[in-house]
């Protein structure tokens, strides 16, 4: 099977993430077991209030454990160190 390092969300999918959902939090357990980045896109989590600041210089609020923000030379430089062979995206 594929070895996923990172997760990146847009949009409503954002709210997968808020802090007591259950989809949320198995997959905060599942990505901090399995060393998995979770990162949602900046704009998108202001946008639905699960971030803090401004676009480029935000933090996460409400969000389960282990969630960053950030855009996506964010999301490279953070995987920068275990860069994927394939993105696949939804």
């Amino acid at each position: 099977g594929a070895e996923v390092v990172g997760m990146m969300f847009f949009d409503d999918n954002n709210y997968v993430l808020r802090a007591g959902d259950p989809i949320g939090e198995r997959l905060a357990k599942v990505a901090a077991a399995n060393g998995t980045l979770l990162m949602m896109c900046d704009q998108c989590a202001l946008e639905r209030g699960l971030a803090e600041g401004e676009p480029g210089n935000c933090r996460t609020t409400g969000t389960v454990a282990g969630v960053h923000v950030g855009c996506f030379p964010d999301l490279y430089g953070a995987l920068a160190g275990n860069m994927p062979d394939q993105i696949i995206t939804l």
